[in-house]
């Protein structure tokens, strides 16, 4: 019964933290779209792949890390204990730290392949890119498969009910 009464009165960050997945993923499916035709036809299009690393930087980091990583993981690394921060620790706040870290890789292949449009440069913003894509996938699918499922059904009801009002 609290199963129920928890998922129609409490949710509110967590729905919101998918909703935010699947535009991350409309987001990948376009870059990856990107990739392909430059990859085809060795055309840069230099305002795509600039619009990608903005996006990246202030909707899937700024918006959506910042809300789970100050929201709902600091909740459940103060609440759930050691698998919690194995979960977290280990796994969600490391994949989140390599999704920077292609970012930053992305925009340094995109100045040198704008300085020296090489072979060199345009395999390196194909695999910056593609490799956040790919991390992106792998890591959506364990966040509402695997950690979201969790802190629903592990973490109190006031916990999420606070989670809730900061979120709104």
């Amino acid at each position: 019964m609290e199963e129920q009464e928890r998922g129609t009165n409490v949710g509110v960050l967590i729905d919101t933290l998918r909703r935010q997945h699947e535009n991350i993923e409309h987001f990948t499916a376009e870059l990856k779209a990107s990739c392909i035709h430059f990859m085809e036809t060795g055309e840069l299009n230099r305002k795509a792949f600039r619009e990608a690393v903005a996006f990246i930087r202030s909707y899937a980091d700024e918006q959506h890390h910042r809300k789970e990583e100050d929201g709902l993981f600091a909740a459940m690394l103060e609440h759930l204990g050691e698998p919690a921060r194995k979960l977290i620790r280990g796994g969600m706040l490391v994949e989140h730290e390599m999704a920077r870290h292609l970012t930053a890789e992305l925009e340094e292949a995109l100045d040198a392949y704008e300085r020296e449009p090489s072979a060199e440069h345009k395999l390196e913003i194909l695999s910056a890119a593609m490799g956040y894509c790919q991390l992106l996938k792998r890591h959506i699918q364990k966040e509402n498969e695997v950690v979201y499922p969790f802190a629903e059904r592990a973490l109190p009801r006031e916990v999420l009910e606070q989670l809730d009002r900061d979120e709104r």
